[in-house]
C-alpha cells in the first residue's frame, strides 16, 4: 500500500495551481515554503494569473516560475466565463511537455480545479476534494470551515512536505521601495495606512469609522495615508472629507509592487479583510484587521502578536433577513459595521506605540 504522506521520489518539477487574488496567494506561502524545503532541487511552477507573473518574477521566494492559466471556468474565471478552447488546448499541450512529476491543487474544493489538474499529465497529483469532485492520487476531504494557510499545509503534507513556518512572508525589493517613494516621499514621520476597500461590500467597514481611526493615529503623531485600488476612490474621498487631520490618498496610484513597498514602511495598517491587509502582514507590518466572523475562520491570522483581528458576529442581513451563515444574499449592507470605532482605535494605538518601542517578533 502506498504511503499517502510520503515524499514522491525523483521529483524534478512541481506544478501548483492557485489562480486567484493576492490574499489567496499569500495563504499558500507557508505550504510553498514547506514544498521548497521538502524538494529543494525541484523547480516549483505556479499556475496562476498575469498579476502573479508580474509580481513574482524575479522576486525571492519559493516560486521559480509562473505560467499564466488561460480563461477557464471556475479556475481563475467566473463559472459563466467565455472560454477559448483553442487557447486551452495549446496551454495543456505546453504543460504536457513540462512533464511534471507532481501537481498540487491549492485552489478550492476541486469541482473545477481537479479536472484541470488531471489534464496536466503529472506523475502524481494531490489536493482537496469535495464529494462532487474527481479524485486525485492523494486527497483530503475539503472542509470549508478551516484556516486557509493551515488547509494548504495539510495538502502539501500529503506529499511529504512538513511545515517550516505558519506565517506568510513576502520579500520586498528595492524596486518596490522606489515605486512607493515616488508616490509617498519618506519624511521621517511614522506612517500608517487605512485601507477601506474590499471586493465584497459586505466586508467594508464604514468610511466614517476609518476617518475616526485616522484622526486618532494622527493625534498620536502618525502620518496617515489611504491605500486602495482605483475603484476605492469614492471610499477614500469619503474618509478625506470626514477626517480633521491631514491625510494622503494613494488610491489607484500604486502597482501591487509599489503597494508592498509602501506597506513595508508603515508602522500600522488598518484594513478590512482584503488583499492589502494580508500583504501588509506578509511584508512584516503590524495590522489591525476588521473581519466578518465567517471570514475570520478562513482568513484570520494564525498568530496575533502583531496582527490584531477584530470580529463582527452579525449573521442576519438587516435588509432581507437571510442568515448569511447558511445562504448568500445580494444586499450591499456591511456585515462588519458592528465593530466599534473605539475597539479599532484602541488596537491601532496599542500597536502603534508598541512598534515605536521596537516591533514584537
Amino acid at each position: 500500500m502506498t504511503d499517502t504522506s510520503a515524499l514522491v521520489p525523483g521529483v524534478r518539477r512541481i506544478a501548483v495551481l492557485r489562480a486567484n487574488a493576492i490574499g489567496d496567494y499569500i495563504f499558500t506561502i507557508p505550504a510553498l515554503e514547506a514544498l521548497r524545503a521538502a524538494y529543494p532541487q525541484a523547480e516549483i511552477v505556479l499556475l496562476g494569473m498575469a498579476w502573479h507573473a508580474n509580481f513574482l518574477t524575479g522576486r525571492p521566494g519559493p516560486i521559480d516560475r509562473v505560467e499564466v492559466v488561460p480563461v477557464t471556468r471556475g479556475v481563475g474565471a467566473p463559472v459563466d466565463a467565455r472560454e477559448d478552447c483553442a487557447e486551452q488546448e495549446l496551454f495543456f499541450a505546453r504543460m504536457a511537455r513540462e512533464r511534471f512529476d507532481l501537481a498540487l491543487q491549492l485552489h478550492g474544493g476541486g469541482h473545477y480545479s481537479n479536472p484541470f489538474l488531471c489534464r496536466l499529465g503529472a506523475r502524481v497529483t494531490a489536493g482537496p476534494r469535495t464529494p462532487d469532485a474527481v479524485p486525485l492520487d492523494r486527497c483530503l476531504p475539503y472542509v470549508y470551515w478551516q484556516n486557509e494557510a493551515l488547509r494548504y499545509l495539510e495538502i502539501v503534507w500529503l506529499v511529504g512536505a512538513t511545515p517550516v513556518t505558519v506565517t506568510p512572508r513576502i520579500t520586498v525589493t528595492e524596486t518596490d521601495r522606489e515605486e512607493a517613494q515616488r508616490v509617498v516621499v519618506a519624511d521621517g514621520q511614522p506612517l500608517v495606512a487605512l485601507n477601506p476597500g474590499a471586493s465584497d461590500p459586505q466586508r467594508r467597514w464604514p468610511p466614517a469609522r476609518f476617518a475616526a481611526v485616522g484622526d486618532a493615529l494622527a493625534a498620536a503623531g502618525a502620518r496617515v495615508v489611504i491605500t486602495g485600488a482605483e475603484d476605492d476612490a469614492p471610499l477614500a474621498a469619503d474618509i478625506r472629507q470626514q477626517m480633521r487631520a491631514p491625510v494622503e490618498d494613494t488610491t489607484g496610484r500604486l502597482p501591487l509592487s509599489g503597494l508592498a513597498g509602501l506597506l513595508e514602511r508603515c508602522t500600522v495598517v488598518v484594513s478590512n479583510d482584503t488583499g492589502p491587509l494580508h500583504l501588509a502582514a506578509a511584508v512584516g507590518t503590524a495590522t489591525v484587521g476588521i473581519y466578518w466572523c465567517v471570514n475570520m475562520i478562513n482568513a484570520g491570522p494564525v498568530t496575533t502578536a502583531r496582527q490584531r483581528p477584530l470580529i463582527s458576529w452579525q449573521r442576519i442581513c438587516p435588509v432581507c433577513g437571510i442568515d448569511r451563515i447558511h445562504q448568500r444574499c445580494d444586499d450591499q449592507t456591511s456585515f462588519v459595521a458592528e465593530v466599534a470605532a473605539d475597539e479599532v482605535i484602541t488596537a491601532a494605538l496599542e500597536l502603534y506605540r508598541s512598534e515605536a518601542d521596537g516591533p514584537i517578533v
